[in-house]
């Protein structure tokens, strides 16, 4: 069965999602946990403690956040598996629906990427 990861990115130090968004994605997620769907996720932390290692030229160099050159950061993420992509797009869009709903003064964007298992091509 394909698993599959999901991102929320939005724009750094929007401020806090309201209770009814944490409502309604509590229910959607507890519903798609009980399914076998949902395997784990949460939400993220600002960048103020980020800690990236940066690889250029052969040399690492760390950087701390936070980033005020960032636009745009993960603000949760999810690991789902579903038997097919078509699934999981009409899921994540459901997803992406709540943010619309109860916080559409936000920005946010709404990311599913299949989780590779080898050297295959998507949907091998």
């Amino acid at each position: 069965m394909p698993r599959f990861m999901g991102f929320v990115r939005m724009e750094e130090g929007i401020g806090t999602p309201p209770q009814a968004l944490f409502d309604a994605m509590d229910a959607h997620i507890g519903e798609r946990a009980a399914k076998g769907v949902f395997l784990d996720g949460g939400g993220l932390y600002g960048t103020e403690d980020a800690v990236n290692f940066v690889v250029r030229q052969g040399e690492v160099s760390r950087v701390d956040g936070p980033y005020a050159e960032a636009k745009e950061v993960v603000g949760g993420w999810a690991i789902m598996q579903y038997d097919t992509l078509e699934e999981a797009v009409a899921d994540q869009r459901e997803f992406a629906e709540l943010h619309a709903k109860y916080w559409p003064e936000a920005t946010v964007v709404a990311t599913l990427r299949q989780i590779s298992t080898g050297p295959e091509a998507p949907g091998d």
